[in-house]
């Protein structure tokens, strides 16, 4: 009788101790400060310029911002021949696609300038993988940037103008 009760104490406490251990693990791997994917997109978004224009006032301010501002997009604009683009507020695109779209779609992803698309279709899958993990853990936040305005067309923000390429 008290070997059975062993037994049964036993496999209760291994039961509890993998339950604890299964909890840890997701508790650990939800951190976003213990998560390496999120720590070298947080990496590679810094040094690859995207809070320079998907961040208000980055640049301005010498590259400090509140975490709460950072890749919401921005209304002042980029103006040349192709009309007038803003950046996307990247939290809200990046809680509208999943990471196998992101990663598949980034490879042969264009845009309008000044985004530097051609960065993004270099970047090896892993450092994809962890920018979409790092936007991601940020949760969505602020509003949609303004939308495209054709050339020719007034924007009614602010803009940097573009001069027209040398001929």
């Amino acid at each position: 009788m008290q070997l059975r009760r062993a037994r049964v104490l036993g496999t209760a406490l291994l039961g509890a101790a993998g339950m604890l251990a299964a909890v840890q693990a997701v508790a650990t791997t939800g951190s976003s400060k213990e998560d390496p994917w999120v720590e070298r997109g947080r990496y590679v978004v810094a040094i690859g310029g995207c809070n320079d224009c998907h961040t208000p006032g980055f640049a301005m301010n010498g590259g400090k911002a509140k975490e709460a501002d950072l890749l919401t997009g921005d209304s002042v604009g980029w103006r040349g021949p192709w009309g007038t683009t803003y950046p996307p507020n990247l939290r809200l695109y990046f809680q509208t696609i999943t990471e196998k779209e992101w990663v598949k779609g980034a490879k042969k992803f264009t845009g309008r300038p000044p985004m530097p698309f051609w960065a993004i279709n270099h970047m090896g899958k892993g450092d994809l993988r962890a920018v979409y993990r790092y936007i991601r853990s940020l949760g969505p936040a602020g509003h949609p940037a303004p939308d495209f305005v054709p050339p020719g067309q007034e924007p009614k923000t602010a803009y940097i103008q573009f001069p027209a390429p040398p001929k």
